[in-house]
């Protein structure tokens, strides 16, 4: 397996076209702590590490963004606004205001889910270290968050993140996906 780093995880994550549209797009839009998260990110470094087509398996692109404004109308009309600028690209875009995921997360999943303070404590939740990475421009360049850092993602491996709100069986519905997608895959199996 060959070290990654921040520089080479970008490097690899930005050969996807709609990956670089979307983290532009946020930029332009100038939305509160925007983000695009996890696996668009991941899966093209993939993709790229084993020769595969770019957006080979990506089923979505996630955006989040943070804004004190927890109403569904306000979330509503930045979902509206990003799929008018973005629909050119004709991928699957979910965006979502980590202000007001405590609104409705458990009653979608059942699990609490406390208030959360910025983008990046949305990302520390996620099911996958591997996935815990966020993008965006600042400055002349881009910041990268990436908790666990870019081992897993350089060694295809699925690892759980078994913070709060774990749930084992999505982790392991994903991961089975993803190793259909991506045969060389390591998956640590759920505790």
């Amino acid at each position: 397996m060959a070290a990654m780093d921040r520089d080479r995880f970008l490097a690899l994550a930005l050969k996807n076209p709609v990956n670089v549209a979307i983290i532009d797009e946020l930029a332009s839009l100038a939305l509160p702590d925007a983000l695009l998260v996890s696996g668009c990110l991941v899966q093209t470094a993939w993709n790229v590490l084993t020769g595969r087509a770019v957006d080979h398996g990506i089923a979505d692109y996630d955006v989040f963004y943070f804004d004190p404004d927890t109403s569904w109308e306000a979330e509503d009309a930045v979902i509206r606004m990003l799929q008018a600028r973005l629909g050119h690209l004709g991928v699957k875009i979910e965006i979502r205001n980590q202000a007001r995921v405590h609104l409705w997360y458990p009653g979608k999943h059942g699990l609490p889910y406390p208030p959360l303070t910025c983008s990046t404590d949305g990302i520390d939740r996620f099911l996958t270290q591997n996935t815990q990475v966020g993008v965006r421009r600042a400055g002349g360049g881009f910041e990268v968050y990436a908790p666990h850092g870019f081992d897993d993602i350089a060694g295809l491996v699925a690892r759980p993140n078994p913070g709060t709100n774990f749930s084992a069986a999505s982790y392991t519905a994903k991961a089975a996906r993803w190793k259909a997608l991506w045969p060389e895959l390591t998956v640590i199996a759920a505790e």
